[in-house]
């Protein structure tokens, strides 16, 4: 997902984050902020999981969004 528009539908694309990374809080999302490397970061904490599990969450996540659009 293009890094503008990540950061630009963040108002959106939080509520489906927190959804799918539940045990991301609001404070979390908050300090994310669009930035898809801190939503990796936090999704390796939370859920204590490699950078590298982290990220591939993230782009299947994303594959998923744009094959439903």
């Amino acid at each position: 997902m293009n890094k503008d528009i990540f950061e630009g539908n963040w108002k959106q694309l939080s509520g489906e984050v927190q959804r799918k990374w539940g045990k991301l809080t609001n404070d979390n999302l908050d300090v994310i902020n669009g930035n898809r490397t801190k939503l990796v970061g936090m999704i390796q904490e939370s859920y204590g999981v490699a950078r590298d599990e982290a990220e591939k969450q993230v782009e299947e996540w994303e594959k998923a969004r744009r094959s439903a659009a």
